[in-house]
């Protein structure tokens, strides 16, 4: 109201004759008092304390399942009318070929590009009439096909789903135009420091295991990758008794079972065991400190890696607040110091990926190439702060009001529900946990946040990742032994990284 005033006061001095620039001097010195009066009123210094944390409305889940074998999960919310479904394949990237990384992810984006006889367009355009799209993509221990329709398209929606997950072409052509793309964004991701860093790190704490190898392949596992070895790998994974169907939004269960079983229900279960899966941890001989030249890269990409519990560990909920304040937002502890205190990169982040064998909490940060020896430090500084001395209540309540905003945001939608759903549900988790986050996240104490990263963020793999000619020598002053290997001679398939003698 202020402002306004100001601005028609000049507007009436200019209406009564006087020059404009008297006019705009007038409102200058106008808004120069109101600006003193503002300096001399009280103004808060510290943001205001975390409100109360919401309380949930979600419904447990109900499980069902089919004879063949096949996991029929749902969630009531009818509010609005509308469905999320997904079929979730309890493998993904760890089932890869030791000489086909990649494989798992490529599979699963071929399942909408032909099946049942029609094309990739007709797909896209049968889905599209139903108010939708498929969405199909593999990651870590699982794949998926999801699609959100209306309520009553949601027969025909199931119908089309299921036809791409029993049925799929993987016509030649079609793969032969995954693969050329795989391979064009797989180049343009590792000519960034960051990415090919990270890919590094992981390599460096998982070893041989499944989860060493990079998910999305490498050009050269992907190129090697043909029609016979798509169709095997679904052959092999792709069935009931190794798959959950996920329902969220305005369905019942009793509803969720029927269609599940008019599209499913004569899913043959094949007569052979599922093979087991491969341990994700294997051995490793990086040692705990790695730098990669990118000749003339811009920046340099600083990660840090730790080997992290499986999803099912008890201490999954001290380790999702331990990650909040190390650097799972903007205002935490990686961020505070690299970026807002001393302004050495755009953003520092940490994240906690718990997989089903294992999993990988990393930490990263892009930089100038001179001051990648600086964030090394900074951010091993942090790991070590973290795990030996406690987290104060204030910094505490802030991270935790984060993590439940998050979370909260997430199950705003029935697609974000899904995801939500079919991560308990993959890992075996209680489906009850879904209306627990909340009040698990309030209980995790300081000492359970120290405990957990003294226990886990001891022994990290480093990989600094730019142009070595800028930070090589003050990297190797205070980490003699750092190798330096050359980018454009990484063997990204071999867990030394270094081609096999011939």
């Amino acid at each position: 109201m202020r402002s306004d005033a100001i601005r028609h006061r000049a507007t009436r001095a200019a209406a009564r004759g006087a020059p404009l620039s008297l006019a705009l001097l007038a409102c200058g010195l106008a808004l120069a008092s109101g600006s003193a009066f503002a300096a001399d009123a009280a103004f808060p210094t510290t943001p205001p304390a975390p409100g109360p944390a919401p309380t949930l409305d979600v419904p447990t889940p109900d499980a069902q399942t089919l004879v063949n074998g096949l996991r029929v999960v749902s969630v009531r919310r009818a509010r609005l009318p509308l469905v999320t479904v997904q079929l979730l394949v309890r493998s993904g990237g760890e089932r890869d070929p030791q000489a086909l990384a990649g494989l798992a992810d490529l599979t699963a984006q071929l399942l909408p590009k032909g099946a049942a006889g029609r094309s990739a367009p007709q797909i896209a355009a049968q889905a599209e009439a139903l108010g939708g799209s498929l969405v199909a993509a593999a990651g870590w221990d699982e794949s998926e096909v999801g699609i959100t329709v209306t309520t009553p398209k949601l027969p025909q929606a199931l119908a089309l789903l299921a036809d791409v997950v029993r049925r799929p072409d993987f016509a030649a052509d079609e793969l032969k135009r995954a693969q050329a793309q795989a391979i064009d964004d797989l180049r343009l991701q590792l000519s960034q420091p960051t990415a090919l860093a990270q890919l590094v790190a992981a390599r460096a704490v998982f070893g041989t295991g499944a989860y060493g190898h990079s998910r999305g392949g490498t050009p050269a596992s992907l190129a090697r990758i043909g029609r016979s070895d798509v169709q095997a790998l679904h052959a092999q994974l792709y069935r009931p008794d190794n798959a959950i169907l996920v329902f969220t939004g305005d369905i019942t269960p009793a509803q969720a079972l029927t269609l599940a079983q008019a599209s499913f229900g004569n899913w043959t279960r094949p007569a052979t065991p599922l093979p087991a899966a491969p341990a994700g941890a294997g051995t490793t001989t990086l040692p705990s400190l790695v730098a990669i030249d990118q000749h003339g890269a811009g920046q340099a990409g600083v990660v840090a890696a730790h080997r992290a519990p499986p999803r099912s560990d008890d201490g999954y909920y001290a380790g999702t607040v331990a990650d909040a304040v190390l650097g799972g937002s903007y205002s935490a502890r990686l961020n505070e110091e690299i970026r807002i205190k001393r302004g050495l990169s755009y953003g520092a982040f940490s994240s906690l990926d718990l997989r089903r064998d294992s999993g990988l909490w990393l930490a990263s940060a892009q930089t100038k190439n001179p001051s990648a020896p600086q964030v090394v430090d900074l951010t091993l500084g942090e790991f070590q702060r973290l795990g030996s001395t406690p987290v104060g209540d204030a910094e505490l309540a802030a991270r935790k009001a984060t993590l439940v905003g998050e979370y909260g945001r997430n199950l705003e939608t029935t697609a974000g529900l899904a995801a939500q759903v079919g991560d308990l549900a993959l890992y075996d988790v209680d489906l009850a946990q879904i209306g627990r986050y909340i009040a698990r996240v309030q209980a995790v104490t300081p000492a359970q946040v120290q405990a957990y990263a003294k226990a886990h963020l001891a022994d990290a793999h480093v990989v600094v990742v730019g142009d070595a000619a800028q930070f090589g020598a003050a990297l190797k002053q205070a980490h003699p032994d750092v190798p330096v290997l050359q980018a454009d001679t990484l063997d990204l398939d071999s867990a030394s990284l270094q081609a096999a003698a011939k």
